[in-house]
């Protein structure tokens, strides 16, 4: 396949435009980070003092989850799915469900067998782990039918959206490009915030300095608005960064008070679960899970890396729940404020690798395997999007 045309080439303007606000940034740190020899690395916190020291970063206090109910498999909504990975629910509880390996995106009716093909994204490239991956309706949905999709082409990551009009997908416009794209750590979820701007978790393609470098697209978090320009507010001007040090991101998601939350792969040792913080460096590549670093955030929630490998997460009244790949499981932890409580693990080693969680039209939520991803072992039936109840 080929990557899209002149449009992605134009509107990359858009993510390079990060880079002289943030070259000035990354100068006036990069002493603050021992180990890092290039240029563009960043010590990274928004406000530097004096000293060339990051200045702390307060974590704003939240809600407290109330109540924790047992996690229990109800159903089948949907068999026979090839390498999902985004899923976008729609206003009538139908569901549509991007292949990671195809490109192509589907839609779900529960209740009915298969899903009906509505189109593909043209230029979508499958290496490794990059491909067609998260999916996410437009807030106006109702009124505009666009479709936004993150995914990989021959030479990047992208953001596009598409018009969805009679079970048809429309050609995608992309909205931003220039993410850097590898066969390992693309990223790839994009989600809607409370906000109604557009974010997106970025990695660092096995390029590891590129986590610590502003004018670098990888390691990040995005925050667009649905145009695909750099979000009012952001910690850096003219920058659609809204926070760094990230290795792979995975999951977004939003609790009752408006904070976001984000998972990230992490490396040899430790899995994160991290409160984002506009601005903040989270690490990475010089540290891994907790490190009691002032300059860097840590993280609220870390495992092992073979007991999570979080993609997705969903917060339904304020609890969390991370899918993980290698760790097969489903990982249940109730927001505390400004921690997280005791986590619970449900479904290990039951339906094999475990990639996107999402409230459940209706109520409980859906939760789809990846056993088709080529890391797996698919059953009968895979890969399936799984009915969850929490009573």
């Amino acid at each position: 396949m080929t990557a899209a045309g002149p449009a992605p080439d134009r509107r990359a303007a858009r993510g390079r435009r990060a880079r002289p606000a943030a070259a000035l940034l990354a100068a006036a740190v990069l002493a603050a980070l021992p180990g890092c020899t290039s240029s563009s690395s960043d010590g990274a916190k928004p406000a530097p003092v004096a000293d060339g020291s990051p200045a702390p970063v307060t974590l704003p206090p939240g809600p407290t989850a109330t109540a924790l109910g047992e996690v229990t498999v109800t159903g089948d909504v949907a068999t026979g799915l090839d390498t999902p990975w985004g899923v976008a629910v729609l206003p009538d509880g139908d569901a549509l469900v991007a292949s990671r390996d195809t490109g192509t995106v589907s839609r779900i009716r529960p209740g009915t067998p298969g899903a009906v093909r509505v189109g593909n994204v043209p230029g979508v490239v499958h290496n490794g782990e990059g491909g067609l991956l998260g999916l996410a309706l437009s807030p106006d949905f109702a009124r505009d039918g666009l479709v936004y999709a993150y995914y990989t082409t021959a030479h990047d990551n992208r953001i596009a959206r598409m018009r969805y009009t009679g079970d048809t997908l429309g050609a995608p416009e992309v909205l931003l490009s220039g993410i850097p794209a590898g066969s390992v750590h693309n990223g790839g979820r994009i989600a809607f915030g409370p906000d109604g701007m557009l974010y997106a978790g970025t990695g660092e393609s096995g390029d590891k300095p590129l986590a610590q470098d502003p004018g670098s697209l990888g390691g990040k978090i995005l925050r667009l608005t649905p145009d695909g320009a750099p979000a009012p507010g952001n910690p850096f001007p003219g920058s659609p960064v809204y926070s760094l040090g990230h290795r792979n991101v995975q999951g977004l998601a939003w609790d009752s008070g408006g904070r976001l939350w984000a998972s990230e792969f992490g490396q040899n040792t430790w899995d994160e679960l991290n409160l984002i913080t506009p601005g903040a460096n989270y690490g990475w590549p010089i540290v891994e899970g907790h490190a009691g670093d002032p300059r860097f955030v840590d993280p609220l929630a870390q495992w092992p890396v073979a007991e999570a490998s979080p993609s997705g997460i969903a917060i339904v009244d304020d609890v969390i729940y991370v899918a993980s790949l290698r760790g097969t499981r489903l990982w249940q932890v109730p927001i505390r404020g400004t921690t997280l409580g005791p986590a619970t693990a449900y479904l290990q080693n039951a339906y094999g690798r475990l990639r996107t969680v999402l409230p459940a039209p209706g109520g409980g939520l859906w939760l789809t395997t990846s056993n088709t991803d080529g890391r797996g072992t698919p059953k009968p039936g895979d890969d399936r999007i799984l009915h969850l109840k929490t009573t």
